[in-house]
């Protein structure tokens, strides 16, 4: 197998023994690659260098690649044994550079580079010998034994990447020069930059579990989106023309930088591109292993941040409205330029793959239309954070590859670099990093005055909010039936052959009774004073899913997805409507309703006679008042003068199904005798709350 043409495996159809001698030379270059990569350092001791110092030293990730092969293979129960315990600890976890000032300095005791070398040894006769003996049937899923081995080939390419970028930070006496990572040798002045012409249409993003090549949890789902009209650069930007940013003063202008990126920038004293370098005699470039004249008309490598400050330099120069490309308006461009997709392609259409240099190369080199390097040469970063498709769901093998990205603070990269390989070289690769972090990265930039879409954290992580989630649309416990499902269809049952007209759920919490009483009523209000709960309520109204982190064990959470489709409640949702309100002050317009279900309400709030004095007005004659209760008084929520029940009078126990009608019976009979609804509220794998709430019904008279 030639080492600079390797492409994804398609894991759907062929012979299964040609597939597995296919994925046996892929998984064997890839372990040949990565080696070659350390043969660039110098010494035995250049690998207890950091090139970043907050990351590992290189050793860490000579050894790290192959204990992630272990780790998941024993998750995936594909093995039971460990090949080294100690080295699949201390090689497992590395530093994500989630900031630049948070890493804390801990002692390793590294072993030495021969050590590792043997281990790597070891790793990679006992997947040689997986891949050659497991039974092997098509297609390859992700629950497949080989989706294992897929993941620790891919996780290695990826760090490819990663280390290629610490071996260029390392200093130039430190490293030497390889035949398999020799660099382009084209240089010379850019042909002027222009900004072109896109026009709108409507992009698909997200592939199916069917897809037949290999995918990170995050490429899969579903996203449709209307592109509209916007013109992008004809070519990445280059060092000459960044050259003018930086001699404006672009790195001492506080006025170009958001308020991240001038933080980051006051704190690196940077005052050019990272891999720069500065000389008397005129600028220099750092490649991955040696320094050559600045090529003027290579892309200029940056972090999203530099990026940006030079986009909004570039719009009030020209009067343009200047930014990034979102991750749509990428995906847009390069649909409609028809670019190939790996492993589609006999020669890489773009500098990619490793097909042609261990460097970037001239932004004038590879066209796509009449764009260029719309893939390859270096990745291109986006206004968009990452965030999940429709549809994501975590892989149990590797549950924190892309949930903590999700946060707003890890921009997308597009296109691959020319060290991208593998998965990194398809279509839909998602990969995100944090917006100071240093990768084989550049930039495009594009003339638009329509909004950046920023899809916020889905994920609830308030671990209440969660577990009313889980409580209202979630899995039984111990097989209790769900509550708010059990309490609407009380509802429905009492109200046939009764009106349905308007139903009002109070204190709807994440909304899983409205929806369930809209099956039987016209119109459901459902009502929450919390905005905790209301704005989840309304999310899963307006979106028809809702995501959140629950917790599990300690810090360790599950994240779960939950459609009204799955529960059969998408066609009533438009009958349902929700608002923030004060059950105890209830705006004028919440009235004419045919049932009130006021379920776990009575106890948490803080008038309940009030609100039980006036609720009877807005109902309508013959309504129905619904209310469960584990009656769970606690001075927490209302004073002790105020409780309905749970208290002694006259040495006497008062219940609150007393207070209760005491308050009610003026106005309402009740019908039928009190019921008895179990309820259970998940707060972690191993801790369940079990209550039960008394059930009462009253009809107005």
């Amino acid at each position: 197998m030639d080492l600079r043409k390797t492409h994804s495996v398609i894991l759907t159809e062929g012979d299964p023994e040609q597939k597995r001698s296919e994925i046996l030379d892929y998984f064997h270059a890839t372990f040949t690659i990565d080696e070659r990569l350390y043969e660039t350092l110098k010494d035995e001791s250049t690998f207890y260098l950091k090139g970043d110092h907050l990351r590992h030293p290189l050793i860490f990730y000579y050894g790290h690649t192959a204990t992630f092969f272990i780790n998941k293979l024993i998750i995936a129960r594909v093995i039971d044994r460990r090949v080294n315990p100690r080295f699949e600890s201390l090689f497992a976890v590395g530093v994500d550079e989630m900031s630049w000032d948070d890493l804390n300095e801990s002692h390793y005791d590294w072993p030495t580079p021969g050590e590792v070398k043997r281990y790597r040894d070891q790793v990679r006769d006992l997947v040689d010998g997986l891949i050659k003996t497991l039974p092997l049937t098509l297609p390859i899923t992700w629950e497949h034994p080989f989706w294992a081995i897929m993941m620790g080939i891919e996780h290695e390419r990826i760090h490819l990447e990663t280390s290629s970028v610490l071996i260029r930070q390392l200093p130039l006496d430190q490293v030497r020069r390889h035949d398999f990572w020799e660099i382009c040798r084209e240089s010379g002045e850019p042909a002027a930059n222009e900004l072109l012409p896109v026009a709108a249409g409507r992009v698909r993003l997200g592939k199916d579990e069917g897809h037949p090549l290999y995918g990170w949890d995050n490429e899969y789902g579903s996203r449709e989106a209307k592109v509209e009209a916007f013109s992008a650069s004809k070519f990445l930007v280059s060092n000459r023309e960044y050259l003018a940013f930086v001699k404006a003063g672009g790195y001492r202008e506080r006025g170009w930088w958001t308020e991240e990126g001038w933080n980051w920038r006051s704190f690196k004293q940077a005052e050019h591109p990272l891999f720069w370098v500065e000389r008397e005699w005129g600028w220099g470039l750092r490649t991955m292993l040696e320094i050559i004249d600045l090529p003027w008309n290579w892309p200029v490598e940056v972090n999203y941040l530099e990026a940006k400050a030079f986009c909004n330099w570039l719009s009030a120069k020209s009067g343009k409205s200047i930014r990034l490309p979102t991750e749509d308006e990428w995906y847009h461009l390069r649909d409609l330029a028809g670019v190939p997709d790996q492993p589609g392609w006999s020669r890489a259409p773009g500098n990619i793959n490793l097909e042609y240099w261990a460097s970037s190369c001239p932004v004038g080199r590879f066209a796509f239309g009449d764009f260029f390097d719309l893939i390859g040469n270096v990745w291109q970063w986006t206004e968009t954070p990452i965030y999940p498709f429709h549809g994501f769901r975590v892989h149990p093998w590797y549950d924190d590859f892309s949930t903590p990205t999700f946060d707003t603070r890890h921009n997308l990269i597009k296109g691959g670099s020319w060290i991208s390989t593998g998965n990194e070289a398809t279509r839909d690769s998602r990969y995100a990093f944090r917006r100071h972090f240093f990768q084989h990265a550049g930039f495009r930039y594009v003339e638009s005055a329509h909004p950046v879409e920023i899809h916020e954290d889905p994920y609830e992580t308030d671990a209440l909010a969660a577990q009313y989630c889980d409580a209202h649309y979630g899995p039984e416990h111990f097989g209790v039936p769900n509550f708010p499902r059990a309490c609407a269809e009380i509802c429905l049952e009492l109200t046939r052959g009764r009106s349905r007209g308007h139903a009002l759920d109070l204190g709807c919490a994440v909304g899983r009774a409205s929806f369930e009483l809209a099956r039987g009523f016209d119109q459901v209000t459902g009502l929450d004073f919390s905005s905790r709960f209301f704005r989840l309520a309304a999310r899963m109204q307006d979106e028809g899913f809702l995501r959140y982190a629950l917790p599990e064990e300690g810090e360790v959470v599950s994240f779960n997805e939950l459609e009204l489709a799955d529960l059969g409640l998408k066609e009533v949702r438009e009958r349902v409507e929700f608002f923030q309100a004060d059950a105890c002050n209830l705006p004028d317009k919440f009235t004419g309703y045919d049932l009130v279900l006021a379920a776990n309400l009575i106890d948490r709030l803080y008038s309940p006679r009030r609100f039980l004095a006036a609720i009877r007005e807005r109902l309508n004659p013959g309504g129905l008042l619904v209310i469960a209760s584990p009656y769970t008084w606690l001075e927490e929520y209302t004073k002790k003068d105020e409780w309905l029940g749970g208290y002694r009078e006259a040495g006497e126990p008062v219940w609150t199904i007393d207070g209760l009608s005491r308050e009610l019976l003026p106005y309402f009979t009740p019908l039928g005798a009190p019921r008895e609804i179990p309820f259970v509220i998940r707060e972690t794998r191993r801790k369940f709350q079990y209550s039960i709430a008394q059930l009462t019904v009253w009809e107005l008279k």
